[in-house]
């Protein structure tokens, strides 16, 4: 009778569905998916690395919610939450999709906020330290610095970004591209993550000179010319350069920022010209408000720090001039002469 009443209100779900193998579903759904190589990257290191020891042999209709809670707290005394964070979230999707292929009647991923990668926010290099950095990098990496600090772009951009991307007449940088580094070493060029991430930057006319020494002395030759190349004339490798940033890091006395934190050090000046949330994100290449309210959070803090400092020079004015009688006290003796 219960299995009539689920037929006739839609909810029978055949209990042989949910005998596929985690395995063998987790990577089907991978293979089906139209996604960048670089996703695909992950997904199958997310899968291998962290899903495939607890889940792989067990079938589907067999995960339960306690299961996952316990595969989370192990893993996250294994790793870092951002990944664990990331794995969850595939899981999540996995399970999602088959719950939408009637497999299983709901998915064991409950819980609140496992999915969110809870990334500490990075120091922000101070600009006198960007310049510092951008003089003690070898030459041909100086504009690498300044450009990627000054507009904002990330690795990927900077290390896919042609000659044609430059216009050094109107002073922008159009980003339609990004080299991505698989996993094993492969090189690929690929559009930016987002529609927000094909973007048009401005440039500071003040880097223009830097830019056009690079392009004359550094840059691939040829209109479709990487901007950015290694010493020896290949695509420039973040692999490679990471060898140069850790010399140069220890130099000048930062050893625990990353190359992405000068791309941070730029948002964090754009926010404190008074930028709009969506000249931000247009800037940054995001296409939600997420990372540019960040950003405008730090302005915030800054300004209470500057409406401190102007309240204590307040204090000490008043002060030098409580001889003399605060200016309410002399408003109150002219109401009394009148």
């Amino acid at each position: 009778m219960l299995k009539e009443a689920e037929i006739q209100r839609g909810d029978w779900m055949n209990p042989d569905g949910g005998m596929v193998s985690f395995e063998v579903y987790a990577t089907q759904w991978i293979d089906d998916r139209v996604i960048k190589r670089t996703t695909e990257g992950l997904y199958r290191s997310l899968l291998k690395n962290h899903l495939m020891p607890t889940f792989g042999n067990r079938q589907l209709g067999d995960i339960k919610d306690a299961d996952v809670r316990q595969w989370r707290k192990e893993r996250l005394q294994a790793t870092g939450q951002s990944t664990v964070a990331k794995a969850y979230q595939l899981l999540k999707s996995i399970l999602n999709t088959a719950v939408a292929d009637e497999l299983i009647r709901r998915s064991p991923c409950r819980i609140k906020g496992a999915s969110v990668a809870d990334t500490p926010e990075r120091p922000v290099i101070p600009l006198a330290k960007v310049l510092e950095i951008a003089d003690t990098v070898p030459e041909r990496y100086r504009s690498l610095v300044l450009l990627g600090t000054f507009t904002s772009l990330r690795w990927g951009e900077l290390a896919g970004l042609r000659r044609t991307n430059l216009d050094m007449e109107s002073r922008v940088v159009r980003v339609v591209g990004t080299l991505a580094e698989l996993n094993g070493g492969t090189l690929v060029d690929e559009t930016p993550k987002s529609r927000a991430g094909r973007r048009i930057v401005a440039i500071p006319s003040e880097i223009i000179p830097d830019l056009r020494s690079h392009l004359e002395q550094y840059a691939e030759p040829g209109d479709n010319g990487h901007v950015f190349i290694g010493p020896k004339g290949g695509v420039l490798r973040r692999s490679a350069f990471r060898r140069i940033w850790n010399k140069v890091q220890i130099a000048v006395g930062l050893p625990n920022v990353h190359f992405h934190d000068l791309r941070h050090a730029g948002n964090t000046l754009a926010a404190s010209t008074g930028a709009s949330l969506r000249e931000l994100m247009t800037r940054m290449g995001h296409s939600s408000t997420r990372a540019a309210l960040i950003y405008q959070h730090a302005t915030q803090e800054r300004d209470q720090a500057i409406a401190q400092a102007l309240g204590k020079a307040l204090k000490g004015a008043r002060k030098t001039r409580g001889k003399k009688g605060s200016g309410t006290q002399r408003a109150r003796k002219i109401q009394k002469k009148k």
